[in-house]
C-alpha cells in the first residue's frame, strides 16, 4: 500500500511579506528534528514561468536548486533553516500551470473539452503537488506556501486546488495555516484583530477552514486577544499562535514549539515520530548571536542594493561565516555605478573586505573593477562570485597582463580581447536550461592552493547560474605565475575558481556558494574571507 500522502499549507492574509516562507521553513525544522522527512514546496501566482528573467527589484534573488531551477527566494529560507536540498519540483507558478495545460490542448490530450480554471488548472496545480510529495521516496510531509495574500484575484485556483486536496487526501492529511498581521497601534496601546477576522473570513469563503493561525504583530499578544481570535474565527485556543517580531529569525522556531505549533500538527495529521524536537544547536547558535559584540566591516558592492533581498543568500552565507569567529559581520552596501579609479578608496578604505557578487548587463560594471583592482592593489581580503570572477580576470587582463580592450562579449560584443565569452562548444553533453548553465556541477580542486586548504577534498559540486565563461584560449597568458587556476570543471576544462598568489585572500569563483552555506555549517569560501578579513583587522588594530 502506497504510503499517505499529507500536506501543510501556509497561506497568508491581510498583508503580503508577513514571514509566510520563515513559518514555513521554521514548521519544517521542528518537524524534521522529530525525525520526519520533509519536502518543501513554494505555489507562486505570478504568470512568469519563473523568476529567473524577472528584475531582482520585482522579486528578489533568484535561488538556484541542485537541479537547476530558478525559483523564488524562500527556496533559500527552505534549504537554509530546514538543512534541506529541494529540487525544481519545489517551485511551481502560474506561468507553468497555464503554460502546462495550454501545451496539453494543443496536442490534444484533452480530446476536445473546454478548458476551464475547473477542472484543468486545478487539477494541474494538484498534479504538480502530488509530483513534489513524490520527488523523494522518504518524504512523510510535504509544506508548501501559497505566495500572495487571500483575496488576490491570480492566487485563487491555487487556493481551489488545496481546498479540494482535503477532500481527496482527508481532513487527517492536510493541515491549513493562515499567516495574518494584527496592527498594535500605539496611540492606544491596543492591538486590533479585526483584520485578521477578516481574512478569515475571506478565506472560510473559499471553503478553506484554517487549523492554525499565525498572528503576526510587533509585540506579544496576550491570552484574551488569542482568545477572542479563536471564538471568532472558530478555532481551539491552542491553534492560535503569536508570532512576535524578533531580531534573529532563528528565534521564530522556538517560538513556535514554545506555543505547540509542531504538537498540533504532529497530532492534527497523525505522524509517527520523536515526542520532542532537540533544538539544542539551534538555541547555541542564537544564545551565540546574542553574545557577539566585535563586528567586521565588509563591503558588498552590486548594483541592486537598494534592495537588499536580491543579495538575501549571499548575505546570510556572511553571517553565517561571522557567526562561526564569533563576529558580527556589518555589511557596507555600495552601488557600483557610483564607484571609478578616483573615488573607490572613499567608498572602500574602511572596510575589512570586498565581495562582488553576481549579476547580469552592463551597468555599473566598470564600478565592479574599480572595486577590485582596489581590492587587489591595496591587498584587501577579496571574494568574487559568478560575475565576480568574470571581471577580476577582466581587471587583471587589463592593468596586469595589458590586453588591449579587454572585456565580456556581454558587455561588448566586438572586444579586441574576449576574455569572457559566450562558448557553446563547451556546453555539448551538458544540460543548459535555456541558454545557462545552471544547477550543480563538478569542480576538481588544485592541490596547494588556497581554495583547496578551505575545502580540504580534491572534488567538489556547486551551483551555477550564468551564461558566460573563461575564454581557455587566453587561459596560458594568464598563466603568469601570479594567477591560479585552482578549480577546474573535469568534463569541460572551464575556469571555476581563480586566485592571487601574492595577496593575502584574493578568490573568485564561477559559481554561487551561497547557495549551499547554511547556518551552522558556513561554506569554507565564506569563512575563509571572513577568516582573513578578522585577521586584517586585528592587525590594522
Amino acid at each position: 500500500m502506497d504510503k499517505k500522502m499529507k500536506f501543510i499549507f501556509v497561506t497568508g492574509g491581510v498583508v503580503s511579506s508577513l514571514g509566510k516562507g520563515i513559518s514555513a521553513a521554521c514548521i519544517g525544522r521542528l518537524l524534521k528534528r522529530r525525525g520526519l522527512h520533509i519536502f518543501s514546496m513554494k505555489l507562486d501566482p505570478y504568470l512568469n514561468i519563473d523568476p529567473g528573467t524577472m528584475s531582482p527589484y520585482q522579486h528578489g534573488e533568484v535561488f538556484v536548486t541542485k537541479d537547476g531551477a530558478e525559483t523564488d527566494l524562500d527556496l533559500g529560507h527552505y534549504e537554509r533553516i530546514i538543512n534541506t536540498s529541494l529540487t525544481k519540483e519545489s517551485s511551481v507558478t502560474s506561468g507553468k500551470v497555464y503554460s502546462a495545460v495550454l501545451e496539453k490542448e494543443r496536442k490534444g490530450v484533452y480530446l476536445g473539452a473546454t478548458i476551464q480554471i475547473i477542472p484543468h488548472i486545478t487539477n494541474e496545480i494538484k498534479n504538480r503537488l502530488f509530483e513534489a510529495f513524490k520527488a523523494k521516496d522518504d518524504t512523510d510531509v510535504c509544506i508548501v506556501e501559497i505566495g500572495g495574500t487571500v483575496g488576490d484575484i491570480e492566487s485563487l485556483p491555487f487556493l481551489e486546488a488545496i481546498r479540494q486536496l482535503r477532500r481527496e487526501l482527508g481532513y487527517e492529511n492536510t493541515f491549513y495555516v493562515h499567516n495574518t498581521l494584527v496592527p498594535y497601534l500605539k496611540t492606544t496601546g491596543e492591538i486590533k484583530t479585526k483584520p485578521t477576522q477578516h481574512s478569515v473570513k475571506e478565506l472560510t469563503g473559499l471553503g478553506i477552514q484554517p487549523d492554525a493561525l499565525l498572528l503576526r504583530c510587533e509585540t506579544n499578544i496576550d491570552i484574551e486577544s488569542k482568545r477572542k481570535v479563536a471564538l471568532f474565527c472558530n478555532l481551539s485556543d491552542e491553534a492560535v499562535i503569536s508570532v512576535k517580531d524578533v531580531p534573529i529569525i532563528y528565534e521564530v522556531a522556538l517560538n513556535l514549539q514554545k506555543q505547540h505549533l509542531d504538537d498540533l500538527i504532529v497530532k492534527h495529521l497523525n505522524l509517527k515520530c520523536e515526542d520532542h524536537a532537540d533544538m539544542s544547536d539551534w538555541i547555541k547558535l542564537i544564545e551565540k548571536i546574542k553574545r557577539l559584540k566585535k563586528s567586521i566591516k565588509i563591503a558588498l558592492v552590486g548594483k541592486y542594493v537598494s534592495l537588499h533581498d536580491a543579495y538575501i543568500s549571499v548575505v546570510e552565507s556572511l553571517k553565517y561565516a561571522g557567526y562561526d569567529i564569533d563576529k558580527n559581520i556589518e555589511i557596507k552596501w555600495v552601488n557600483s555605478d557610483n564607484l571609478n579609479d578616483d573615488n573607490v578608496s572613499e567608498y572602500l578604505n574602511d572596510v575589512q573586505g570586498i565581495i562582488v557578487p553576481g549579476g547580469f548587463g552592463k551597468r555599473g560594471i566598470e564600478g565592479k573593477i574599480a572595486a577590485i583592482k582596489y581590492a587587489r592593489i591595496n591587498n584587501k581580503p577579496f571574494l568574487g562570485l559568478c560575475l565576480g570572477m568574470q571581471l577580476s580576470l577582466i581587471e587583471y587582463a587589463r592593468d596586469v597582463l595589458h590586453l588591449e580592450n579587454a572585456n565580456s562579449t556581454e558587455f561588448d560584443e566586438n572586444c579586441t580581447n574576449n576574455i569572457i565569452d559566450y562558448l557553446p562548444d563547451q556546453y555539448k553533453g551538458i544540460k543548459m536550461g535555456g541558454t545557462m548553465r545552471l544547477g550543480e556541477y563538478d569542480c576538481e580542486l588544485l592541490e596547494g592552493t588556497k581554495t583547496y586548504e578551505l575545502y580540504k577534498e580534491k572534488n567538489i559540486r556547486e551551483r551555477h547560474r550564468h551564461r558566460y565563461e573563461f575564454n581557455n584560449k587566453y587561459k596560458e597568458i594568464f598563466s603568469d605565475g601570479n594567477l591560479i587556476f585552482s578549480g577546474i570543471n573535469p568534463q569541460t576544462k572551464l575556469c571555476e575558481i581563480i586566485e592571487l598568489k601574492n595577496h593575502p585572500f584574493f578568490i573568485a569563483c564561477q559559481f554561487h556558494p551561497e547557495f549551499l552555506s547554511r547556518p551552522l555549517k558556513p561554506h569554507p569560501l565564506f569563512l575563509g574571507f571572513i577568516k582573513e578579513a578578522s585577521r586584517t583587522q586585528v592587525e590594522h588594530e
